[in-house]
């Protein structure tokens, strides 16, 4: 098992103010991950999975939350509530066959979407893909995800038509 990247804890402000830490996930972290998944919309789902998943079958559970911290890192933003922590968003990304290139997927929980927290995970996935070594990140979008592909504009990446129903995004980092 690899060591917990401690250094790359942040605490962080969301754009009203609430405190939220972006951290890299953990083992110990399957049961969040799991109610995270649960508790988004329909959409949310079927924009992240490209399916129509309630849950995360227990292998994929353990893909998610038992990474390397180097060729597949994730980063989840964590609110307290009520003294434990809740998940409300988590980037990924995972190196691709070709050494220098990895793929990345987001996703925020409905309810705080447009809050500011997106943009926070995905400066720490960016800035440590760079640190590792990757020189281009990529993710594969539904045409139909309308607020994904205005996000990775603003974040730089450039959009090219992958088949009738996605697009690939892709910046050079």
């Amino acid at each position: 098992m690899a060591t917990y990247p401690q250094d790359l804890v942040r605490n962080r402000f969301l754009f009203d103010g609430t405190p939220v830490t972006i951290r890299p996930i953990r083992p110990e972290d399957s049961g969040m991950e799991q109610e995270f998944v649960r508790h988004l919309s329909e959409d949310s789902r079927y924009f992240r999975f490209l399916g129509t998943m309630r849950e995360l079958p227990p292998k994929k559970l353990k893909y998610f939350t038992e990474i390397d911290y180097d060729r597949h890192m994730a980063f989840v933003a964590v609110i307290q509530r009520d003294g434990k922590e809740v998940e409300i968003g988590v980037a990924r990304y995972v190196g691709t066959e070709q050494r220098d290139s990895c793929e990345f997927a987001i996703t925020v929980d409905d309810a705080w979407q447009g809050t500011g927290v997106a943009g926070l995970l995905m400066a720490a996935l960016i800035d440590v893909a760079r640190e590792r070594g990757f020189r281009t990140m990529e993710g594969l979008v539904l045409k139909s995800n309308r607020k994904m592909l205005k996000f990775a504009k603003q974040l730089g990446f450039k959009v090219r038509t992958t088949d009738l129903d996605t697009v690939t995004v892709a910046k050079p980092l």
